[in-house]
């Protein structure tokens, strides 16, 4: 252990020095579900705690020490799985306090979760503060979670893509004290018409939001919006409407936060089209026999992978 003050920037400076090249030898040693050495940085997915990987119950339940992320993950999780841990709450605290905090519980033998809301590689800020220990010689790892955008599908009993509908999904945050305006590509999203939006951190600014959609020519105000807030958690709660009327319906409801907007035709889950996975292009039936004897049910799974999916 060493008493020496953590230099967080220059771990995250260092690493983004790094080429593109240059990837982490762990990077061909492990999966994302295997056991490794250090600190796992754990997705709590979005509040169930039945929503939680069995990889992560496994770590959160052997935990002697769980800093977890606040408010953002459900006291339900907490009591169910990390009852025997002490529980820091991060939120408050900067890199040059949980750092510390971390690599000294690490080094006198305990063992260590960070509990991130979500899945820790969407707006999760994970890889800073595991970059931070890494340079204070502890090593650490992501085990993902369910992000709340599938939550929120899941609820709405829908797809983020859907064949017809929605062919691209779009994470994405609006502008705000994190993001200048002129990184704010929600329009641009909405605009292509065939894409789902998922807008995470943006629940206080779902009526500013939809007002500058409004104020563009390339946006039908009709189109489906749905609102979930708290998704899979208790008091879960969906808005639905459009981006003519979703921001009142919100601010009515009282909401500012913790809250997973979806904007798209996808949300409602009709006028979908049929996809090529349970039809004649799948089971190999008269249809697939080209004209010229070749299997057209082979070449299409060569050459439309994607449309498996659907």
């Amino acid at each position: 252990m060493t008493d020496e003050p953590v230099d967080s920037r220059a771990a995250i400076d260092a690493v983004g020095d790094r080429t593109a090249g240059e990837l982490d030898p762990r990077v061909h040693e492990y999966t994302a579900g295997e056991d490794q050495d250090g600190i796992p940085f754990v997705g709590a997915g979005p509040g169930d705690p039945g929503l939680l990987t069995v990889r992560g119950k496994e770590l959160v339940d052997e935990a002697d020490l769980v800093v977890h992320a606040g408010s953002l993950v459900s006291s339900a999780l907490l009591e169910e799985h990390c009852a025997d841990a002490e529980l820091v709450n991060s939120v408050g605290k900067d890199l040059e306090e949980l750092i510390p905090l971390m690599r000294d519980a690490h080094e006198n033998g305990r063992t260590v979760v960070r509990l991130h809301s979500g899945d820790p590689a969407v707006y999760g800020a994970a890889l800073e503060q595991i970059d931070a220990l890494e340079r204070e010689g502890v090593p650490a790892y992501i085990v993902p979670g369910v992000t709340s955008s599938f939550a929120a599908a899941a609820t709405l009993r829908t797809q983020l893509t859907l064949n017809g509908v929605a062919n691209h999904v779009a994470f994405t945050r609006p502008r705000g004290k994190t993001l200048d305006a002129e990184d704010d590509h929600v329009a641009e999203f909405v605009e292509m018409g065939d894409v789902t939006t998922c807008i995470y951190l943006g629940t206080h600014a779902v009526s500013d939001t939809m007002d500058r959609l409004l104020d563009r020519d390339g946006v039908d105000p009709e189109t489906p919006v749905a609102v979930v807030y708290h998704a899979s958690w208790d008091d879960e709660d969906v808005i639905t409407g459009s981006i003519a009327d979703i921001g009142e319906k919100v601010e009515a409801a009282g909401y500012r936060a913790s809250a997973m907007v979806l904007i798209g035709e996808a949300a409602t889950g009709a006028g979908y089209e049929r996809s090529f996975l349970y039809g004649d292009w799948a089971n190999g039936g008269a249809a697939d026999a080209g004209s010229d004897g070749s299997n057209s049910a082979g070449d299409a799974a060569e050459t439309t992978e994607t449309e498996a999916d659907d």
